[in-house]
């Protein structure tokens, strides 16, 4: 299987990554530790990002506006973003790689669904699927994602909504899920400026991902890049709400020729 993302090192609150032909050094608050390789080799990345003197890419040579690649079975369009984000968090690869495996003849429902991912791995593992995210430029960008992976007449819906609001309006109508995947931000706004904090809202929206499962569920997948939330935490969560699931938790992990550098939570109800 082609993979185009490889971590090259990492330690001093940095990340040095590969992305198909492009070298990139990022920040990393999680990694404390010290990078195994000298700083020459930090210093031929293509272009880093730091936010010492505001949000900025600069580096050898100037990033195009975008480019392709692919891991884990998926295909994705890049592009450098004001906040150092590409349109992919890699640490996710473990979870297409699950969700393809998990989602055969499922309906499944991707919130908070940025650049689909998780949507396309469904797709590609014969689910119908319901993207839905706040940001209609992000809609765009994951439709962009899904015709790479030769998805353009495949059983997606693209909706751009606030979580709260489509969800209330999808249990009133009787539509249900076999599946829900949900990597919620910790603060973010609707697509009519609706507030979401996670400290506050979580529960509200586990509780109708709850009521908006089938009568035959497959799984629940949360995951999180909160700061403070533990795969323990997740884990009490999901347990509480699903007492009859059995619950897969871990950390999600960039992972390649340094060490191993925590990237988020996940936990997974499986019926």
């Amino acid at each position: 299987m082609t993979d185009d993302y490889e971590l090259l090192d990492s330690g001093d609150g940095r990340k040095l990554e590969r992305f198909g032909r492009f070298v990139l050094a990022r920040p990393c608050s999680q990694a404390l530790w010290r990078p195994s390789k000298p700083e020459t080799d930090w210093s031929r990345a293509d272009a880093s990002f730091d936010r010492e003197e505001g949000n900025r890419w600069h580096g050898r040579c100037k990033l195009p506006k975008s480019w392709n690649i692919e891991t884990a079975g998926v295909r994705f369009k890049l592009g450098g973003t004001d906040f150092g984000h590409l349109g992919i968090f890699p640490e996710q690869r473990a979870q297409w790689q699950w969700i393809r495996s998990n989602s055969s003849g499922a309906k499944v429902l991707n919130l908070f669904a940025y650049s689909g991912g998780s949507t396309i791995a469904a797709a590609l593992g014969g689910a119908e699927v319901c993207h839905l995210d706040a940001s209609k430029g992000m809609v765009e960008w994951a439709r962009e994602n899904a015709v790479l992976n030769g998805l353009s007449e495949s059983p997606i819906r693209w909706i751009v909504d606030d979580a709260h609001k489509f969800m209330r309006r999808e249990i009133r109508r009787g539509r249900r899920y076999d599946a829900i995947i949900l990597d919620p931000p910790t603060f973010g706004r609707g697509a009519g400026g609706e507030m979401f904090k996670i400290e506050r809202d979580l529960k509200d929206t586990l509780g109708l991902v709850k009521e908006l499962l089938s009568d035959t569920p497959r799984f629940v997948l949360f995951s999180s890049h909160t700061p403070g939330l533990s795969p323990v935490v997740a884990a009490n969560i999901l347990g509480q709400l699903f007492p009859k699931a059995r619950l897969e938790s871990g950390e999600m992990l960039l992972e390649g020729r340094s060490l191993a550098c925590p990237s988020g939570i996940y936990c997974r109800a499986i019926f």
